[in-house]
């Protein structure tokens, strides 16, 4: 249930549905697993998982949701090999070409017939609701899958009318100035990873790992005009991530501070320390953010009134 990625929205109209109405909402469209011909299933299952029964995990004004998606695997390559079998055979015994739409209708063929004996993967995506603060936090890596997330929730309850959390600054620049100074964030420490991207045409990409941000190597490429695209930092002591130029968090890791915060009271089942990590984590990545946008000279609120 720790957060690896944090994709973030703010609400432009504040979220008014109580936990009780969003579960009964969602349950509406409970996920159902893939029948012999599908090739994808989205839907909603509680976020406690077999420990659970309600749509949601609600506490201190978060409110937690997960979705679950299920995909047949049809590798590519095995699906031309069978189409291209089909065409040598139609060639041999009917001794004519085989055109781009019998093409495309043989693969239709194969697809159909393979979809039942298909192999199932499973994902899980979760996301909370900060209440309060007005902010929906989707744990995804990309945007592409956190708006998959979000677009599925409309169909669900008919609006969640968010828009991407915006920075006053420039992410890229004012990290890289970050970096050309040696001098962090006040609460932040470098992490040891970043990427530089060249502005030009050609677009070159150097990714640092495992490296000292501040040394004079890194400051050469950035003097070169080089900017820096991803950072890692460490915030508080307690959660090392890497942000980007888009502000979105990937990488993050909870130290032994946090995690001690989780265990302090002996959870009695899985039930219960799944409440306390929920509580904890949502506190602490709440903070984090705030943090993280204030360094990046506050939130850009403009955008919410046009919308």
């Amino acid at each position: 249930m720790w957060f690896k990625n944090l994709q973030v929205y703010r609400f432009t109209k504040p979220f008014d549905m109580t936990p009780e109405e969003l579960s009964e909402a969602l349950q509406t469209k409970e996920f159902q697993p893939c029948g012999s011909q599908d090739l994808s299933r989205y839907g909603w299952v509680p976020p406690l998982g077999h420990h659970g029964t309600d749509f949601v995990h609600a506490a201190n004004g978060f409110v937690m949701v997960c979705a679950k998606k299920q995909d047949k695997l049809l590798p590519a390559a095995v699906i031309n090999e069978m189409v291209g079998e089909k065409i040598v055979d139609i060639q041999a015994n009917e001794g004519r070409a085989v055109g781009r739409k019998e093409r495309q209708n043989l693969k239709d063929d194969v697809t159909f017939e393979l979809l039942p004996r298909a192999l199932v993967k499973s994902s899980l995506q979760f996301a909370f609701i900060a209440v309060q603060q007005g902010l929906l936090i989707v744990n995804a890596s990309s945007s592409k899958r956190a708006e998959e997330l979000i677009s599925f929730l409309r169909e669900t309850i008919g609006s969640v009318p968010v828009i991407p959390v915006v920075a006053n600054n420039i992410p890229q620049h004012t990290m890289t100035q970050w970096l050309l100074s040696g001098q962090p964030p006040q609460a932040f420490e470098f992490g040891h990873e970043c990427e530089l991207r060249d502005p030009s045409d050609e677009g070159g990409v150097i990714r640092c790992k495992h490296q000292e941000l501040t040394s004079a190597e890194i400051a050469s490429h950035i003097k070169a005009g080089m900017y820096v695209s991803k950072l890692g930092l460490c915030w508080n002591g307690g959660i090392d991530f890497m942000v980007d130029d888009q502000l979105a968090v990937k990488r993050l890791g909870f130290g032994e501070i946090i995690q001690e915060k989780a265990n302090q009271l002996d959870a009695v089942d899985a039930a219960a320390q799944f409440d306390q990590d929920f509580a904890v984590m949502t506190l602490e990545l709440v903070a984090l953010i705030g943090a993280l946008t204030d360094v990046f000279g506050g939130e850009n609120r403009d955008q919410i009134d046009t919308v």
